[in-house]
């Protein structure tokens, strides 16, 4: 799929007071050790558990709280409208709340996966696909190292070298991307990063 841009970003969109409600909420929560893809902790061996940490290594808390919804879901909406894409997307899963120390990171991957998801139970997920993602940063650039995120346009017209998003450092900036982009968060050299992500969801693409 060709597009006119990767990405849309907001800088210091979210206020302040509410970047830090978000990272106080999160750390009054029971954390979990992040996995990739839908894979369940209770259900994988211990050596799948070690594959994922060469992949993914942070800490995360899920969040479905309407107040969140309510402060970040127009900017997905903006997002899709002034960049073009344009995608027909109806429902936001719950926000994972990510905490990554020193030395953690999550490598190369894209957010959506071929097949919709399969869930006859669940009316707002069955049959639909990750379309567009979203990543707020929550903590002061100052108090962290490290952490960039990057992005890979492969088998795109933007060519093959990764690019740093820099333009999303600042605290309260977000940045609404297609989901089948494939991006990393690169290891923490020093101090706590958190972050906001949220995936949305609409029918399979045309």
């Amino acid at each position: 799929m060709h597009l006119k841009w990767y990405y849309w970003y907001f800088q210091s969109a979210i206020p302040k007071r509410i970047c830090d409600e978000i990272i106080r909420y999160g750390k009054e929560q029971d954390k979990e050790r992040a996995l990739t893809g839908h894979a369940q902790s209770e259900n994988l061996s211990k050596l799948e558990l070690k594959n994922i940490q060469k992949k993914r290594k942070s800490d995360v808390v899920w969040m479905s709280d309407r107040w969140i919804y309510n402060e970040i879901q127009p900017y997905v909406r903006q997002a899709n409208k002034s960049a073009g894409w344009n995608f027909d997307w109806d429902f936001s899963e719950a926000c994972q709340f990510t905490e990554y120390k020193k030395g953690q990171f999550y490598d190369w991957h894209c957010d959506s996966r071929e097949e919709p998801y399969n869930q006859p139970n669940n009316k707002n997920v069955h049959g639909k696909l990750r379309k567009l993602s979203m990543t707020i940063s929550l903590t002061n650039p100052r108090e962290y190292e490290g952490g960039d995120l990057e992005f890979d346009f492969r088998n795109t017209d933007e060519g093959s070298q990764p690019r740093i998003c820099k333009e999303i450092r600042e605290k309260g900036s977000i940045i609404v991307f297609p989901s089948f982009v494939w991006h990393r968060v690169k290891p923490i050299t020093k101090g706590t990063r958190h972050s906001l992500v949220c995936w949305n969801l609409g029918h399979p693409f045309k």
